[in-house]
């Protein structure tokens, strides 16, 4: 039987971060009240996107149970080297998204913003973005009302 070797995860690792890494946010589905439905594996794309922010930090990080990093898969520390892990860190600024219900959250590689757009510019609208990516990671989430002065963060850790 054929496996995929440790060192093969480590380079789709390091493939997958050196792409251009989003997050997408957005309303979902109403009906959804506090019982989001699952996730299914052959989405790809949001429901009703709201925006999409660029990656703050993209490191390897590999699992240590008294790591600083925790996701619902553990805890991890941040390392230099390459490993088959990938920490994500994207925060929001205080008006993205203002005023919206939350209920979906989706982690894009390769996402293309329009050219003309500003250099250093970190949220896009739909409408800004050439292409969404590829959606790696789906989350359908209790609802989230983003609210004046509060500046959200996620974080995610993507295996291989």
């Amino acid at each position: 039987m054929a496996i995929l070797t440790q060192s093969g995860r480590i380079a789709l690792a390091e493939f997958v971060a050196s792409q251009p890494i989003f997050i997408g946010w957005g309303r979902g589905d109403v009906s959804w009240g506090d019982n989001p439905p699952a996730e299914q594996i052959t989405s790809t794309a949001l429901l009703d996107a709201l925006g999409y922010r660029k990656a703050s930090r993209v490191k390897f990080c590999q699992p240590d149970s008294e790591g600083g990093i925790e996701v619902p898969t553990g805890k991890f520390s941040l390392v230099e080297s390459p490993t088959n892990h990938i920490y994500l860190e994207f925060n929001f600024d205080f008006d993205n998204a203002l005023g919206e219900t939350l209920r979906e959250v989706g982690v894009m590689v390769d996402s293309q913003p329009k050219a003309g757009l500003p250099d250093g510019q970190y949220y896009f609208t739909p409408d800004e973005l050439e292409s969404t990516g590829s959606l790696m990671l789906l989350e359908h989430r209790k609802p989230l009302f983003r609210d004046q002065g509060v500046r959200e963060t996620f974080e995610f850790v993507l295996s291989f």
